[in-house]
């Protein structure tokens, strides 16, 4: 059974941090590109970062490159684990945040993923 299950959401004030996770198990994920998407309060789903299935390439929405850090642990043979390191956090980067998996980092940035989490919600709070 695939899983991605997201944690690290919660409440945080303006200019702090948080670190999301997504333990993702039930396919050989290593080969696979992720990455993460968010949805605000009556907006569409955006993408916010993605990596390759090495982790050497990585892209990033404008609105968070130089603040959020993605990256991948491979290491274990049947879960894998991606990240979302986030400072210097916004009240606008308040949203509940989805992980995504796909074939290639391409189809990951543009949303054509195989899987999807069901998200963990962060608020920032001015």
């Amino acid at each position: 059974q695939v899983q991605l299950v997201e944690s690290g959401g919660g409440l945080v004030q303006a200019g702090g941090s948080l670190r999301l996770s997504c333990a993702a198990s039930g396919r050989t994920f290593s080969s696979y590109a992720m990455g993460w998407f968010r949805q605000a309060p009556g907006k569409e789903r955006e993408f916010v970062a993605a990596i390759s299935s090495s982790g050497g390439t990585t892209y990033y929405a404008d609105s968070v490159k130089g603040r959020f850090t993605i990256s991948r642990d491979n290491t274990k043979n049947t879960e894998y684990t991606q990240y979302l390191q986030m400072n210097s956090l916004k009240p606008e980067d308040t949203a509940v945040y989805y992980c995504a998996a796909g074939i290639t980092i391409v189809r990951v940035r543009a949303a054509a993923t195989d899987y999807w989490g069901k998200g963990t919600l962060v608020t920032v709070s001015s």
